[in-house]
C-alpha cells in the first residue's frame, strides 16, 4: 500500500512537471521525434518530471511483487485525485463541478478496493506464458499506434472543435497497459537468485523489449499529447485504459485469482468498475479555458 501511494504521488508530480515544461516549449510533433527529444532534454523542469516518473516506475515494481494486479490497479487509479489537484494548483487548469463529483467517486472506488484486500490471502502470480503475453501485447501496441496516428490526422483539421484528448489518452493508455504488464513480468524475473542469473533470465524474456518499445514510443506520443491537451483530462483517460487493460488482461495472463469471499470479491470488482465508469464519462470536446499556447515554433534542424 505504501509503495502504491508513493508511486501515485511520483507519477502525478512527474506528469504535471512535464506538462508545465511543455507549455513553455515550441510545438512538438511525433513526426519529428529527434527534435522533440532535443527540446525536452534541454528543459530542466521536464527532466525533473521524467526523474519523478522513473522513481514511480521503481515503486511500481515493488507493488507488483506484493499485490495482485487487479488490486494494484484499483489503488493506482486513486492517483488521479492528486493529479487533478496539482494540475489546478501548478498549471491553472480549471475543473468543473462534474469533474469534482468524479473525484469523490474515485475516492469511494479506492476505499472499496482497499477494503477488499487481506494480507496473506491474495495470490500474487510470478509468471505467465510468453506466447500468451505476446498474443495480448503485440495487437494492443499496433492498435495504440494506429489510433494515435488517426487522432493526429484529425488534429490537423483547422475547423475541428477543441478536443479533451480522449483519443490520445486511449492510444497512449494501450501502450502504457502493455508497459504495465512488462513491469509485472520484470518484477517476476527479478526473483531469480544471483544478479547474473536474474539478468540472463530477464534478457531471455520478452519483457525488456516490450519496455523498450513502449518507453520510446510512449515518450514521444505522450509528450505531444500532453502539450495539446489538459493534463487533468488526458491523463485520467490514459490511466483508465491502462488500469482496465492491466487489471483484466493482466489478471488473466498471469493467472491471478480473485478473492474467494463474496463480499471481498464484490468490493474489488465494484470498486474497479466504478473508477473505470466514472472516468469513461468524460466528454470528448473541451469547453474549459485552454492554457496559453506554446511559444513560437523554432526552425526544424
Amino acid at each position: 500500500m505504501a509503495a502504491a501511494l508513493l508511486a501515485n504521488t511520483l507519477y502525478s508530480l512527474g506528469f504535471v512537471l512535464e506538462k508545465r515544461a511543455l507549455t513553455a516549449l515550441p510545438e512538438v510533433t511525433i513526426r519529428q521525434p529527434a527534435r522533440l527529444l532535443r527540446l525536452v532534454l534541454g528543459s530542466p523542469l521536464w527532466i525533473g518530471g521524467s526523474l519523478a516518473l522513473a522513481a514511480g516506475f521503481a515503486a511500481q515494481l515493488v507493488v507488483y511483487r506484493t499485490l495482485p494486479i487487479a488490486a494494484a490497479q484499483g489503488i493506482f487509479v486513486s492517483g488521479l485525485v492528486l493529479l487533478v489537484l496539482l494540475s489546478a494548483r501548478l498549471l491553472g487548469e480549471e475543473t468543473s463541478g462534474r469533474e469534482r463529483y468524479a473525484l469523490g467517486a474515485i475516492l469511494l472506488a479506492l476505499l472499496m478496493v482497499v477494503l477488499s484486500l487481506r494480507e496473506g490471502s491474495d495470490t500474487v502470480s510470478q509468471d505467465a506464458p510468453y506466447p500468451l503475453i505476446l498474443l495480448v501485447c503485440v495487437p494492443s501496441l499496433a492498435a495504440g499506434v494506429w489510433l494515435y496516428a488517426s487522432a493526429e490526422r484529425r488534429t490537423r483539421n483547422r475547423h475541428r472543435r477543441p478536443t479533451t484528448g480522449v483519443e490520445y489518452g486511449v492510444a497512449v493508455g494501450l501502450l502504457y497497459g502493455v508497459s504495465s504488464l512488462a513491469i509485472k513480468g520484470v518484477s517476476s524475473r527479478l526473483t531469480t537468485r544471483g544478479i547474473g542469473g536474474a539478468v540472463l533470465d530477464l534478457l531471455s524474456s520478452p519483457y525488456p523489449y516490450l519496455l523498450l518499445f513502449t518507453g520510446v514510443f510512449g515518450l514521444v506520443m505522450s509528450q505531444a499529447a500532453l502539450q495539446r491537451c489538459r493534463a487533468s483530462l488526458i491523463v485520467p483517460v490514459c490511466t483508465t485504459v491502462t488500469s482496465l487493460f492491466t487489471a483484466v488482461l493482466g489478471t488473466l495472463s498471469f493467472g491471478e485469482a480473485l478473492p474467494d469471499e463474496p463480499l471481498r470479491l464484490a468490493l474489488r470488482v465494484a470498486g474497479t468498475a466504478l473508477a473505470v465508469a466514472v472516468l469513461l464519462t468524460m466528454p470528448k470536446h473541451d469547453t474549459a479555458p485552454q492554457p496559453s499556447p506554446p511559444a513560437k515554433e523554432l526552425a526544424s534542424p
